[in-house]
């Protein structure tokens, strides 16, 4: 058995503008803040270490009020804008058509993965859709991954796994479970230093088939 776990944001899809519009909304409404630049936000999500209400809002400690907001607008603002990188789609069904299981590990929380995957019509491809509401530590800890290889019945002794993600907590987490790792580059992260890089959706193709 081949099982491919996918990170979201970043790597299947687009979803800078929706992030940074939300982001900036909560600025707005709750610190009469500036907007923040989409290239600010990604590198800050991007951070292997990062206090993200620190640098997003301002504050300590991520405000009720703050989350609680976010998620209200995010909820609709998530589908507005989002797309799949070139070649995804493509990769995705010839995956599945190969026999390979594929599923996502993602550190947005669950409903919304499931509603952007679902908007991109992709969402029915993957066996698991798991994000960081569903466990107690998020990537890099390997929690996430370790449920997706448990669904699988997943044994290292005959079977491979790879993780494909863009950025270090995705590597970190896949070095961590004990599976192979790719590092994309075609999405948030255009720069990388790590044993396996793609450069383009296909050539996962040639490492997985």
């Amino acid at each position: 058995m081949k099982v491919v776990i996918f990170d979201m944001d970043g790597t299947l899809v687009d979803s800078k503008k929706d992030i940074t519009t939300s982001v900036n909304y909560i600025r707005e409404k709750h610190y009469g803040l500036e907007p923040l630049s989409e290239e600010y936000i990604v590198e800050v999500i991007n951070m292997e270490v990062r206090n993200l209400p620190k640098l997003f809002y301002g504050t300590e400690h991520y405000e009720d009020r703050d989350r609680e907001l976010f998620e209200i607008h995010y909820a609709n603002q998530c589908i507005q804008n989002p797309y799949l990188y070139d070649g995804i789609k493509e990769t995705l069904e010839e995956l599945v058509e190969s026999s390979v299981k594929i599923s996502v590990a993602t550190n947005a929380p669950t409903p919304f993965a499931k509603r952007i995957l679902k908007h991109l019509r992709v969402d029915e491809m993957f066996d698991v859709i798991i994000g960081a509401d569903r466990v107690e530590n998020s990537k890099p800890d390997p929690q996430m991954l370790h449920h997706i290889l448990n669904h699988y019945k997943y044994d290292e002794k005959k079977d491979i796994a790879w993780m494909v993600g863009d950025n270090s907590k995705d590597m970190l987490s896949a070095k961590a479970a004990g599976i192979e790792s790719m590092f994309a580059t075609w999405g948030f992260t255009p720069q990388a230093d790590h044993d396996i890089i793609v450069y383009e959706p296909k050539e996962i193709l040639g490492i997985v088939l």
